[in-house]
This record gives structure tokens, sequence and C-alpha cells, in this order.
């Protein structure tokens, strides 16, 4: 069994117990309750999906964060584009508490990151307030991908479409993704390489916006990506150990643009 399919089958019993709590019917009903979402820009200048993110299977504990909304706050004064909110519990630490205090605090787009592999999971997104989903083609049928895709968009909500390879790329491009994300980090064994990046990135239909996820510890990686023609980057660790959350974020959009500016 790969990581990936232990933390899918962990979130599959997670959510029958919250299923049980609250049935489909309900949550379907607190979905359409809800604000309607907020549009991420997709043509808006380089910039950083910042993460509010305890723990991760790779890395362990990262950081308590007592208050996820005071964070997400510092994220949207330095100006990231969206706030990403771990709300896996087994191996992140995360909750669907940490994304209602940070849809509490801040106006920005707001992502739920989770394994989606449930419909049940988008309506619970939107009665939370979420505004944009992860698909992770990785952990999705090509089937399962196109529906999700499509539940998303009806629901109001940005897909952003996760690949790891050629052929996730080209399932991506399939459904007409137009938020990919390409994600350096290898799910059989959890091992980082940012030099993945860009030969993927190549491959990447025109008129999409990319997201380089995973493997930025720093302003380095985030001008190595940026170079290679990523629009975001999405920084999660690097912002949660590294003390200075708000400033990270400046500086991370301002190296991002400016490497974008200078290509061009």
């Amino acid at each position: 069994m790969t990581v990936l399919s232990e933390i899918v089958s962990g979130v599959r019993e997670d959510l029958q117990a919250r299923r049980n709590a609250i049935p489909l019917s309900e949550i379907e009903d607190r979905a359409r309750a809800a604000a309607p979402a907020r549009e991420f820009d997709l043509n808006a200048d380089f910039g950083v999906i910042a993460e509010v993110k305890r723990k991760s299977p790779s890395r362990g504990d990262l950081s308590q964060i007592p208050d996820p909304g005071t964070l997400a706050g510092l994220y949207a004064a330095g100006g990231a584009r969206a706030v990403s909110v771990l709300t896996e519990a087994r191996r992140f630490s995360g909750s669907l508490d940490d994304l209602d205090a940070v849809r509490a605090a801040v106006d920005i787009p707001v992502l739920r990151k989770d394994f989606m592999v449930d419909e049940y999971q988008f309506h619970e997104a939107r009665a939370h307030g979420a505004d944009i989903v992860l698909l992770i083609v990785a952990a999705l049928d090509p089937v399962q991908l196109r529906e999700f895709y499509a539940l998303a968009g009806e629901l109001g909500m940005t897909a952003l479409v996760e690949a790891h390879n050629r052929e996730e790329l080209e399932l991506a491009a399939d459904i007409g993704a137009e938020l990919i994300g390409v994600n350096s980090r290898n799910l059989k064994d959890l091992s980082v390489d940012t030099d993945r990046f860009e030969p993927l990135a190549g491959l990447v239909p025109a008129g999409a916006t990319l997201v380089a996820e995973s493997g930025v510890a720093g302003a380095r990686e985030v001008a190595k990506y940026a170079d290679a023609g990523a629009d975001l980057v999405l920084v999660g660790e690097a912002l949660v150990t590294g003390g200075r959350p708000q400033a990270a974020v400046e500086e991370y959009t301002a190296i991002g643009r400016d490497r974008r500016l200078s290509a061009s």
C-alpha cells in the first residue's frame, strides 16, 4: 500500500463518521445557505498561496498554530492570493474547525486542502466557506476526476488540479482544468525534488494558471519556480516554521514578480 492510499483510506473512515453525524442532505442544505464562493483571479500577477499547516507525514510536527485565523490574517496582510487550510486530521492534524477560523478571519479566497474522494466533501467544503478545493489526480480515477471537477464548478468553487507526472497532466488538460498544480513531491516515498518541476511545467496547457507545490524552503526555490513558469507558489512549511509569515509572503511575492518581469 502506498502512502497516498493509506492516507485516503483514513480519510474515508473519518468521512464516514462525519456523514453519520450529518447526512448528505443536511450538508447540501448548509452548502446552499453559505455565502457565495469568492472568485479566485486566475489572471493576476505572480502570487503566493499561503498554507495553514501544523504537521506533515514527511516532517512530523511543524507548528502548533493555536490561532489559525490570526496566522491567516498575517498571510493576507502580506498579500497572499489565497490561504490554504489543511483539513485532514490523521497525518496533518488539520480540521474543519481550522477552515472555519480562517474563513472568519480573511476576505481572500480560501482553499480546503484535503484528499477529496467523495461528493460529500465538496458540499462540506462549501458549507464551511471554501472557495477552492484540491483535486489530486493520483487519488482519483478519470471518471471521478471529471465528475468532481464539474461538481466543484457547480458549487461555485475553483478546482486546483494537482499532477505529479506527464500522464496526470494530460488528464488535467482533458477536463479543461484552468488551475493546475505541479507537485515536486514523490507520492511513493514523499521525497521532494524541485528539479522535477520545470520539465513538467513545460507540458501545462497554454492559458492554464500554474501552481508550484512543495519544496519551497525560501527565496531560492521561489525564484527557481518563477523562472520555470510558475504563476503561483503554494508554501506551507517555510511559512509556519520561519517566524515571519507576513514578511515572507511579501518577500516571496516580490521575488516571483521580479523574476517573471525580467523574463518577459
